[in-house]
């Protein structure tokens, strides 16, 4: 992470705030602006509140945000150009250089087909991309069987790192795992999690021969890759509505292989819900990795679709 890329992106008050907490930037998930209220950083998991000369502290000595910091904040990520940054904002975030992501919360304005902007916006959340290349070291041996990948489906509570590990095996099996040829990926990158593009882009490193379309609906876009990319793998993001299943359908049923993340605790969980629950009865998958908490660390399990644990371990 370049931390001086990201500290610029703030007002100047906040700039000197941060700046004194540098040395922790890179193990910081969220920087929050609330107009108000106090200046929050999310770490682990934990919220850290941050006074004005740069100490952690409690909720009531922390700094407050003021509508100055949100506008001159503004002016620094839309590089003052503020119509552009609310006509990316009215899709829900903003990717930026480096691969952070810019949410945006205020004053919502409709029209008669939907949102045509947020305005006056008074809350900002700063998602910081950690790209951890080798996160998926010790998983990607148990995806193979006979020199072919498998359709994985990777199951885990929201923060435990899904995204991150769907991101490495992308990466690594486009490079060409192991003595593995080299496989044309391509993503539907619905929400902009796994590439983190920006001006079309990808900030994060997705492998040399992976292709990406960012910000399309799944269903959309698996079929404008088989129609024009001719890619061996597909994959995608938080599955989990009808369309969604609509788009795994036809990825299987292409020939290629899927790979995909879920939000879900378990498989008995995921069994439970009316429409994952069919992922498992057709066997659509032949791989299923759980990712859970366990005494404080992140532990792992490989599954075959009939149950079989094939490798365990903590990240």
């Amino acid at each position: 992470m370049n931390r001086e890329e990201v500290i610029r992106i703030f007002s100047v008050k906040i700039r000197k705030i941060l700046r004194k907490q540098e040395e922790h930037l890179e193990e910081w998930e969220e920087i929050r602006l609330r107009t108000g209220q106090p200046l929050e950083v999310i770490c682990r998991g934990k919220r850290i509140y941050l006074s004005e000369d740069g100490e952690a502290s409690g909720w009531e000595m922390a700094y407050r945000v003021c509508g100055e910091d949100i506008r001159e904040t503004l002016e620094y990520i839309s590089r003052y150009s503020l119509y552009a940054f609310s006509e990316e904002v009215r899709q829900g975030f903003l990717t930026i250089p480096g691969g952070h992501r810019v949410g945006a919360a205020g004053h919502v304005i409709r029209e008669r087909d939907g949102v045509r902007g947020i305005s006056p916006i008074a809350f900002l959340n700063i998602r910081l991309a950690h790209q951890i290349c080798g996160a998926a070291d010790a998983v990607l041996p148990f995806l193979w069987e006979d020199h072919r990948l498998g359709h994985t489906l990777i199951l885990s509570p929201p923060g435990l790192g899904k995204t991150t590990l769907l991101r490495d095996i992308i990466r690594q099996i486009s490079n060409g795992y192991r003595t593995e040829r080299p496989l044309t990926i391509g993503v539907v990158d619905e929400r902009s999690e796994i590439a983190a593009c920006s001006g079309g882009v990808p900030q994060n490193d997705v492998g040399r021969h992976t292709d990406v379309l960012d910000t399309c609906p799944k269903a959309e876009g698996v079929r404008m890759l088989l129609r024009s990319m001719s890619p061996h793998v597909i994959a995608m993001d938080e599955v989990g509505c009808e369309d969604d299943m609509e788009a795994l359908s036809e990825s299987i049923g292409s020939g290629c292989t899927l790979l995909a993340t879920v939000h879900a605790v378990s498989m008995e969980d995921l069994k439970r819900r009316p429409v994952l629950s069919h992922l498992v009865e057709r066997r659509l998958f032949e791989r299923y990795v759980t990712l859970a908490r366990r005494n404080g660390h992140v532990g792992w399990n490989v599954r075959r679709a009939d149950g079989t644990v094939l490798g365990e371990g903590l990240r």
